[in-house]
Formats: C-alpha cells, sequence, structure tokens
C-alpha cells in the first residue's frame, strides 16, 4: 500500500552535512527522511524557491521532454529501501498507456516538484525505514528521529514547503 506524503523541507543533516529532504504524510504522522547529494539537493531547492535559470537545468529538460511528447507523470514512489538505499519509481501515462521508470528518489521527488504530481511512499519502506533504525545505531537514530519530528518551519530556513 502506498502512503502520500509531500515534501516537508530540506535541510542538512547536523551529523554528517549532507542534505535530506523530508517527507510528511498527509496526516502529519509519519515522516520519512531521505539523504541526498549536494547536487540533487540543489535541484530540488531550485524548485521550492522557484528559482528560474537562464538555462534549463536536467530536471527542467526532462519536464520539457515530457511535455512536449504529450506524456504525463501520474505520480512518483519511493518504492523500496534495500542496502541502506532507497529506491523510487516513476510513473508516466501516454496515450492511456501507463510506464514505470527507475529512478533515484532525489530525481523524482525534483522532477515531482516540477509537474505538481503526487508523492508516494510504500508503506512497507516505512516500517523498514523504522526498523532500520531501531536495529542499528539504535541512539543516534531514535534521537534523529525525534529533532526530525521536532522541528518547525523556522528549523528550515529557506527550504520549506
Amino acid at each position: 500500500m502506498e502512503v502520500e506524503m509531500k515534501i516537508r523541507g530540506l535541510m542538512m543533516d547536523p551529523v554528517t552535512n549532507m542534505p535530506i529532504v523530508i517527507l510528511k504524510d498527509a496526516n502529519g504522522g509519519q515522516i520519512l527522511p531521505i539523504w541526498v547529494g549536494i547536487y540533487e539537493a540543489n535541484a530540488i531547492a531550485l524548485e521550492i524557491e522557484k528559482v528560474s535559470t537562464p538555462r534549463p537545468m536536467t530536471h527542467d529538460l526532462i519536464k520539457n521532454v515530457l511535455l512536449g511528447l504529450e506524456t504525463g507523470v501520474r505520480k512518483v514512489v519511493v518504492s523500496e529501501l534495500r542496502d541502506d538505499t532507497f529506491y523510487a519509481v516513476i510513473w508516466l501515462e501516454r496515450d492511456g498507456e501507463i510506464i514505470s521508470i527507475d529512478s533515484r528518489p532525489s530525481d523524482a521527488l525534483a522532477l515531482a516538484l516540477r509537474l505538481d504530481c503526487p508523492i508516494y511512499v510504500e508503506e512497507q519502506v516505512l516500517k523498514t525505514s523504522k526498523s532500520t533504525a531501531n536495529v542499528s545505531d539504535k541512539v543516534t537514530n531514535e534521537e534523529l528521529r525525534r529533532w526530525l519530528e521536532g522541528l518547525n518551519d523556522e528549523d528550515f530556513g529557506r527550504y520549506k514547503m
């Protein structure tokens, strides 16, 4: 089963100094932090801030290609968590045909923001990420989860939704 999520914000991990995209479900009960690379975070931040660039960036190019081919993005799904790596699928629709495309979550999220399509996370991914947090580095991950759940708008700085 898929849980609809929204991008709550983008922030830096205070421990690793790596960017984190924070997904939160519509009811506000579950969060999912996804660590991403600097360049991927920049692509997401540009769209959150609605910054236009002089030339199309990669995700803008993909959006333009899809629109030019009259292909819609129905949804993106963070579909799996395997060996501490998240996987995603972009679901396209063209002429009534549904096409699934394997993707990194950061690229899927950057595209979802640009095309204003829904973001989902498989329920199993949410459960697995919680159980992973319980098994390894229990204290650190529990503290991080409490910290993430307690964030307010000021904690996100400029990059909040």
